[in-house]
């Protein structure tokens, strides 16, 4: 295993998302063709009033998909000393899951491509990956020791944060110099000028980084920043007498959390951002674990952003190179893909139930991630410690 400590990088700065034809939305609210109408950045009058029809969200399936993708938690019983037991019933279910996706930690060495002298890299989701997922988003953080083991892991392999939070919010958060960062679901992506900019992409800009060194940003969906910036503000006007609603800016892409919103109140959400979006066609509507999420219409996911990202390193296509992504949101698919595809690397899914997955492993909890992260650099120093063996030998 290659695992020579690599220098630190410049900052970079939830299955897929549901298809028209699972949620069953009209065709003028989902991926269009870019060439929709002209917009401004001036913000229209927004009347709030709660809607007095809600059969549009209720036929086109938006509320089921909001239950599908909001699952309830574990069933859990106390015993006669008050202790928690989770059902025996969930724990067959997920034991049975993992047959088809096996234990990160218990694959360990068919993960990490040992045997195979292989570079890793290692992508990572923020929300539910590293920190637990919390009622309030602003408040997501991750451990001392989380962030201590991802900083050992840098310090050996290229490591990236692919997150749906703004690329600020999520280095704000993480506070690691050693990363890279690539924030609303890998639309807005800073790396070094010293790494290469893919032809194919003409969207690249100088800028600079957290360290105030020479980067290149790149951000293909930067058209589309005041129809995002007006649509925030429209939601969060109509979204502010609702109990518990909260919105969220993230540069290209509009988050509407309802976790703690009453369960009767989400069709009045529903209906709230599906009004929305009427005026917006070049906006699409995406789900994600209690949050609905509004993103342009392009072409570009988390797992495009993995594909950029390994060609700008200078990773892309080689033999030699193991990419590994961990995630637990459906946004997270797009990199699974990509990686099964080919047989190119591995995704990790991080879940406590069961479910449809393209990862190839699993991991229960951000405690089972943490445990991962420091196996890898457990390895690492093993390998350097053979290496300093031999050249003394």
């Amino acid at each position: 295993m290659d695992v020579k400590s690599t220098k630190a990088s410049s900052i970079l700065a939830d299955p897929s998302p549901m298809n028209k034809s699972r949620l069953g939305i009209r065709s003028n609210l989902l991926p269009c063709s870019q060439s929709g109408p002209s917009f401004t950045t001036s913000v229209p009058t927004v009347t709030r009033k709660k809607p007095g029809k809600l059969d549009d969200v209720r036929s086109n399936g938006w509320l089921d998909a909001m239950q599908s993708s909001s699952p309830p938690r574990k069933k859990v019983n106390k015993d006669f000393n008050g202790v928690d037991l989770v059902s025996d019933e969930a724990e067959i279910a997920y034991q049975f899951w993992m047959i088809r996706y096996p234990s990160a930690l218990n694959s360990f060495q068919t993960i990490t491509g040992r045997e195979m002298n292989k570079k890793l890299v290692i992508f990572l989701d923020y929300d539910g990956t590293l920190s637990p997922i919390v009622d309030d988003p602003d408040r997501a953080f991750m451990s001392d020791d989380m962030r201590s083991a991802l900083r050992s892991v840098a310090k050996y392999f290229p490591t990236a944060i692919i997150s749906g939070r703004s690329r600020n919010k999520v280095y704000e958060l993480v506070g690691l110099t050693e990363l890279y960062y690539a924030g609303s679901h890998g639309m807005d992506i800073v790396f070094p000028a010293k790494d290469l900019v893919p032809e194919k992409h003409v969207k690249c800009v100088k800028s600079t980084d957290k360290k105030g060194k020479e980067a290149n940003l790149f951000q293909p969906a930067s058209e589309f920043i005041p129809m995002i910036n007006e649509v925030f503000r429209n939601l969060v006007e109509i979204t502010k007498d609702i109990k518990g609603a909260k919105v969220e800016d993230h540069k290209f892409c509009v988050s509407v959390h309802y976790r703690n919103v009453d369960e009767n109140s989400w069709p009045v959400i529903a209906q709230n951002v599906h009004d929305i979006l009427k005026g917006y066609p070049r906006l699409r509507l995406t789900h994600g674990r209690k949050v609905l999420e509004v993103r342009p219409v392009i072409d570009w996911d988390k797992g495009k952003a993995v594909e950029f990202l390994l060609e700008s390193l200078g990773f892309s296509n080689r033999s030699d190179v193991l990419p590994i992504y961990i995630g637990d949101d459906r946004t997270d698919e797009d990199a699974f893909k990509v990686l099964r595809k080919k047989n190119r690397g591995y995704g990790i899914l991080v879940s406590t139930v069961p479910k449809e997955s393209n990862a190839s492993f699993s991991l229960r909890d951000t405690s089972e991630v943490q445990d991962f992260l420091e196996s890898l650099v457990k390895m690492a120093q093993e390998d350097d410690d053979e290496d300093a063996s031999y050249d003394t030998n």
